[in-house]
């Protein structure tokens, strides 16, 4: 009966042991916590449906695959502007469009608001610029 008690006893620091070296106790030296690195954000939109709405608004000064128009609009394929701003800027930014007066406008046409079409939504211009993303090269 001696044998079981000491038996059980090892056994019963053995696992304490154990459960202390997985919480992380058991010693007075330091830890190191390292931090995950933060989560990529997560696309704004569906890319999927933003190419059938670019398709139908934005090619035609784009051009079919961002590749742009000469004299009516930019590329996206090459655009460090897409490099500069998040999601929401872009958003807000073809929201507002941008007139011909507009100091930073190099091709002397206006781009006007939502692309001319006013009925589009956040959500598909949010889709519209998950599209856009995956044209820069």
């Amino acid at each position: 009966m001696k044998y079981k008690h000491i038996v059980l006893a090892v056994l019963a620091v053995l696992v304490m042991s154990l459960v202390l070296v997985a919480c992380g106790g058991g010693g007075g030296g330091a830890t190191t916590v390292t931090e995950a690195p933060p989560a990529s954000p997560t696309p704004s939109g569906d890319p999927v449906a933003g190419k059938a709405q670019f398709d139908t608004v934005c090619i035609a000064c784009h051009g079919p695959g961002g590749v742009g128009v000469e004299g009516l609009g930019k590329p996206f394929t090459t655009s460090e502007f897409l490099l500069t701003v998040n999601d929401q800027e872009l958003l807000e930014f073809v929201k507002t469009g941008r007139p011909i007066g507009h100091p930073d406008n190099t091709t002397g046409v206006d781009m006007p608001p939502k692309g001319g079409n006013p009925a589009l939504t956040d959500d598909q211009l949010l889709d519209i610029i998950a599209y856009i993303r995956t044209l820069h090269e």
